[in-house]
C-alpha cells in the first residue's frame, strides 16, 4: 500500500472545507457560464468556463461518494443473459463479505474469494475484475469500510484484526475456496493462510494467489519503500494522522485521511492527471466529450477515497514494510507467531508486473521462499512482460493472460481437475500475448496504488 503522505499539518475538517470549496466554486462556474443570454456572445471562454465548472463539480463531488458496483448482466450459454445482484453475506464492522450472485444460475464449481485492498479506495475498484471472473466462478468480495463512519466505540483495527478477518471470511466460505489478493493485502492474506494452518487446517483455503503485493518490500526498492524509510513513525503519525470531524459518524476516530491518500496518489503522477483534466475540459467545451467516456469512468472511481483507521495505516507501514515481519516471517497475532512454513496444503500463485513501480517485481514472489512447507509442485510464479500496477488485476494483462493462467491454476489444484481443459486454455491465452501490457484506459499509466 503507499504510505506517502502530504507535506505539512492540514487538520480533517480544513480538507474537507478545500474540497467542499472547489465543488462549490465548479459548480458556480457551471451555473454562471450557461445562463442562456451569454450564448449571444460568441466567444469560447464561456464554453470553456462551464466547462470547468462541470469537471470540477464532478470530480470534488466523487471524492465523498461510494460508488455502485454496476456489474453488467452476465451472458448465459443458453443465450439469456442473467442479472447480478450484490448480497452481503457476511456483517462485520468494518468489513462484509460480499457474494455477487448470478440469477438463474447454479453456483459455479470455482469458489473465489477476492481480498480487495484498503488503501484509500473502495473495493469497487475490484469492479472490473469480478466481472472477468463471474461467468467462471462464484465471487466473493472484502468489502471494507469507510473509517470515517464508524463509531469510536467499536474499537480499533489494524493489520491483526485484518487478517483475523480474512481468516473468518476464509473459513466461513470452507475449504474449496479459492482466495485472490491483490496488492495491500496479499502479505496478510499469506499471514491469515498461515494462521488457519495452525489452527484449523481443515478451513485452510484451497489456493492462494497473490497479484503485485509487498510481501518483502525490500526485495526490490520503488518510490513507496523509499519513502517510508526515510520517514519515523512519529513523523508519519505527525503529519498525515487526524481526528474526523463531527460531519460523520466517526467523529474523533483517529484516521488517517482518504483525502491526504488522494493527494499523494495525484502527486506520484501529476503530469499524467494534470493532462488528463485539461483534455477532458476542452473535449466538454468543444461538445465531444459524454457521460460514459473513460475519462469518466475512470476518475469517478479512481476519486472515491475512503478512510482508514490510523492503527491499521501505521502498523502497516511499521510491521510491514519497515519491520518486515511477513517478510522475515515473524508476524504475530494476538501475541503468538504465526508461522508460514506451516502452510503445507495450499497451492500458491504469485503475478508480477514487469513495469509495477508500486510493488516492484521480487516483493511478491517472495512467498514462494516463505512457503517452504509447500512442494514446489504447488508453487507457480507469473511475471507479466510490459505490464503495470493497475494492468495485472483490471487491464489488458488481466484479461487476456494473467487470468486464463489464474483459471488454470485454480482447475489444476481442484479435486476434479482435468488437464485437456486447463491445456486448452493456455494454448488460447498464449495465442494472444501480443496484447500483454497495452492498456486500454487511463488506469495503467495512472499509478493506482492499491
Amino acid at each position: 500500500m503507499p504510505i506517502k503522505g502530504v507535506k505539512g499539518i492540514i487538520s480533517y475538517d480544513a480538507m474537507e472545507t478545500i474540497r467542499n470549496t472547489n465543488e462549490w466554486m465548479g459548480a458556480s462556474a457551471r451555473a454562471i457560464a450557461s445562463y442562456p443570454a451569454f450564448a449571444l456572445i460568441p466567444h469560447p471562454a464561456f464554453k470553456l468556463m462551464s466547462a470547468w465548472g462541470r469537471v470540477t463539480e464532478r470530480s470534488f463531488s466523487r471524492m465523498v461518494i461510494k460508488p455502485d458496483w454496476e456489474i453488467p448482466p452476465i451472458a448465459g450459454a443458453e443465450g439469456q443473459d442473467h442479472i447480478v445482484y450484490v448480497e452481503r453475506h457476511t456483517r462485520r464492522v468494518f468489513g462484509d463479505l460480499i457474494h455477487f450472485r448470478v440469477a438463474r444460475r447454479e453456483p459455479m464449481p470455482r469458489k473465489v474469494l477476492l481480498v480487495a485492498p484498503m488503501s484509500g479506495h473502495y473495493a469497487t475498484l475490484m469492479r472490473s475484475t469480478v466481472t472477468s471472473l463471474l461467468s467462471d466462478c462464484e465471487v466473493y468480495v472484502t468489502d471494507w469500510h469507510n473509517a470515517r463512519d464508524i463509531p469510536v466505540s467499536e474499537g480499533k483495527f489494524d493489520v491483526e484484526d485484518y487478517t483475523k478477518y480474512l481468516a473468518d471470511f476464509i473459513r466461513v466460505l470452507g475449504p474449496d475456496t479459492n482466495v485472490i489478493a491483490v496488492c495491500q493485502p496479499a502479505p496478510l492474506a499469506l499471514a491469515a493462510t498461515a494462521l488457519l494452518a495452525e489452527q484449523e487446517p481443515e478451513a485452510q483455503p484451497r489456493t492462494l494467489t497473490l497479484i503485485g503485493g509487498p510481501v518483502d518490500p525490500d526485495a526490490a526498492a520503488t518510490e513507496v519503500t523509499d519513502f517510508g524509510n526515510r520517514m519515523t513513525m512519529g513523523e508519519l503519525e505527525h503529519l498525515v494522522i487526524q481526528s474526523v470531524g463531527f460531519k460523520y459518524r466517526g467523529a474523533g476516530r483517529m484516521v488517517y485521511p482518504g483525502l491526504a491518500q488522494l493527494s499523494s496518489f495525484i502527486a506520484m503522477n501529476a503530469e499524467t492527471h494534470a493532462k488528463a483534466f485539461i483534455d477532458k475540459i476542452f473535449n466538454e467545451a468543444r461538445g465531444t466529450a459524454s457521460e460514459g467516456d473513460k475519462h469518466n469512468t475512470f476518475y469517478d472511481e479512481y476519486l472515491a477515497i475512503m478512510d482508514m483507521t490510523a492503527e491499521f495505516y501505521l502498523s502497516t507501514v511499521e510491521r510491514i514494510f519497515k519491520n518486515l515481519e511477513v517478510a522475515q516471517n515473524r508476524f504475530t497475532v494476538d501475541g503468538r507467531h504465526v508461522d508460514i512454513s506451516k502452510i503445507k496444503d495450499v497451492a500458491i500463485m504469485t503475478v508480477e508486473g514487469a513495469n509495477d513501480d508500486i510493488s516492484a517485481p521480487g516483493q511478491c514472489v517472495a512467498a514462494l521462499d516463505l512457503c517452504s512447507g509447500v512442494p514446489d509442485s504447488k508453487k507457480v510464479q507469473h511475471l507479466e512482460p510490459g505490464a503495470g500496477h493497475y494492468g495485472i488485476f483490471a487491464g489488458k494483462s488481466w484479461r487476456l493472460n494473467i487470468r486464463p493462467l489464474v483459471l488454470d491454476f485454480i482447475d489444476d489444484n481442484a479435486s476434479d481437475a482435468k488437464p485437456e481443459r486447463t491445456k486448452r486454455r493456455r494454448k488460447t491465452a498464449g495465442s494472444r500475448k501480443d496484447d500483454c501490457g497495452v492498456s486500454d484506459s487511463i488506469g495503467d499509466n495512472s499509478k493506482i496504488a492499491v
